[in-house]
């Protein structure tokens, strides 16, 4: 059976595949969300599709919401050509639960598939459609934090960037970019409210959004490409409002074996693709089943009842802004980010069998336990504590959730600012010095370490995708793996740079330590594993 809306009317077939399908109309709800949009989200790959399309199905099948989503992609059309619109814009959720059972269904949630292609007139119009729509209310975002990007690590901007900020809102291609011309649309067409949402897993995304997008407005208004009002209407709460959030939900990269299961299954055409930007993506999405988004109750034209959904909170954003430094700073993220670079080095492929290793997963708690818990703030909706043992005692160890430690290194140099840097801020302020950090600075040094791109046995491999590989590498063209004493100020540029950790890592007392851990890890074959197995000793 091929995944279409027409076959979605065989039940039958469906319930002896044991896949659950929509109980409501997705025609009738597509139709209504393409005349009259209201929930827009933009970056339509899998976390999207499992987590945020998932919620708007369970509000549909549940009568609580009245219309799919609107699905915008900014960066890779592929996607929708060879995902979406083959499928009728349908999806399959996979959730892997640790036990072993998997819970299958058809996500029909999704009413449309537009790319935010403005050098095409009809792709260009149908945006600027949805986007004076008076029934929007939220636009969210899945796009990384790379995508809300305008600077380099220097500070100045794109050459992308700058060529829009000159060129103004006829001619953007970025998402910063297009999401700020289609806002000047809306503030043209009555300066109606809508709230901008991003769920992207970064600090404070909703203040990180809110700055990308005013920037834009700025530098267009003064080149006198947008009326000067329009920075009135940007910065106005009670108009574009911009909420944090905080999401969780762990995916891993569509799996061979759950398409296999599927086509066993009886649907046809599943197995993923790779497309020519590099995302790696299925008609299906395989899945762990917990989740959270925490959302901040900002929504000044109204919102779907979005707390129905499963994992959902709405709260302040004292709460998010807690809830966010609990998952991203201390408990998860940075667990993540200290182990699993280590795992490719390493040479092991999932992240199940890396913490399977006794010193590894001594490090990992560590991390959260010892280093991350005791300055991590209680958001009071839920339990650090509770949260870190779900994490290791059920959700890391799920090995039928097969995510990878290649996939967990990517964008990494995105990330390790917030994972670590405010964490040893944080001890920076207490005491003076993070000196006293152990298993932060073995994660740092183990990332430098990945980076290299060299493994435990010294076979190169390559890197996952991530904006700052080449930059870091060049760095490090000159150390010689199995000669430690060829790590000399290469590593000087990245610790103390405070547009990549937020501060500067010798100041915090880490940073020459850092250095020396690294140096026990390139000193030749295995010593890398030797050198955690050294501090991770009980």
């Amino acid at each position: 059976m091929k995944l279409t809306r027409k076959s979605l009317k065989d039940r039958s077939t469906y319930q002896a595949m044991g896949i659950r399908i929509p109980s409501y109309d997705v025609e009738a709800v597509s139709a209504k969300a393409v005349a009259a949009p209201r929930w827009v989200h933009f970056g339509i790959g899998n976390i999207f599709r499992v987590f945020i399309g998932g919620i708007a199905d369970q509000l549909l099948n549940e009568g609580v919401l009245d219309r799919g989503l609107t699905c915008v992609e900014t960066f890779d059309y592929d996607v929708v050509d060879q995902i979406y619109t083959p499928y009728d814009n349908l999806g399959v959720s996979v959730i892997l639960n640790s036990d072993g059972s998997i819970e299958k269904r058809i996500l029909g949630s999704m009413a449309e598939a537009v790319k935010a292609d403005f050098s095409d007139e009809a792709s260009r119009n149908r945006m600027k459609e949805i986007f004076i729509s008076k029934d929007l209310q939220l636009v969210s975002f899945t796009i990384t934090e790379k995508g809300y990007a305008l600077k380099n690590a220097e500070g100045a901007y794109f050459p992308y960037i700058e060529k829009e900020l000159e060129s103004g809102p006829q001619r953007v291609a970025s998402a910063m970019g297009i999401l700020t011309a289609m806002l000047l649309e809306r503030f043209r067409h009555g300066a109606m409210p809508v709230a901008l949402v991003s769920m992207d897993n970064c600090s404070q995304n909703g203040a990180l959004l809110h700055r990308s997008v005013l920037t834009v407005a700025e530098e267009w208004v003064k080149r006198d490409l947008a009326e000067k009002e329009f920075l009135d209407y940007v910065k106005d709460e009670n108009k574009v409002a911009f909420p944090w959030t905080m999401i969780d939900k762990i995916t891993p990269r569509p799996a061979d074996n759950i398409a296999e299961m599927l086509e066993k299954d009886g649907l046809e055409a599943m197995h993923p693709v790779i497309t020519s930007k590099r995302t790696y993506i299925a008609p299906f999405v395989n899945a762990e089943k917990p989740q959270y988004l925490v959302i901040e109750d900002a929504f000044p034209n109204g919102r779907p009842a979005l707390e129905k959904g499963f994992g959902v909170y709405m709260a302040d954003r004292d709460t998010v802004n807690k809830a966010e430094r609990m998952k991203v700073t201390a408990c998860l993220n940075p667990v993540h980010s200290a182990t699993g670079p280590l795992g490719v080095v390493l040479g092991i492929d999932l992240y199940a069998d890396l913490l399977a290793v006794p010193e590894m997963m001594k490090l990992a708690k560590m991390v959260a336990y010892t280093e991350g818990l005791p300055v991590a703030a209680d958001p009071g909706i839920i339990s650090p504590a509770a949260f870190t043992n779900e994490l290791f005692e059920d959700r890391f160890p799920n090995r039928y959730l097969g995510d990878t430690n290649l996939r967990l290194s990517t964008d990494v140099s995105q990330g390790v600012g917030v994972r670590f840097g405010e964490t040893i801020k944080s001890y920076v302020a207490k005491d003076g010095s993070a000196e006293k950090l152990l298993a932060i600075p073995l994660g740092i040094a183990g990332w430098l370490r990945y980076m290299y791109g060299v493994d435990d046995q010294g076979i190169p491999y390559e890197l996952a995708p991530d904006p700052m590989n080449e930059e870091i590498q060049d760095m490090m063209k000159d150390i010689v793996f199995g000669d430690p004493t060829s790590v000399k100020d290469q590593l000087r540029p990245i610790l103390s740079n405070e547009n990549v950790f937020f501060t500067n890592l010798y100041e915090a007392g880490l940073g020459t330590r850092i250095e020396d851990l690294f140096r026990e890890m390139i000193s030749g074959k295995g010593a890398t594993k030797a050198t955690i197995c050294k501090y991770m000793r009980d």
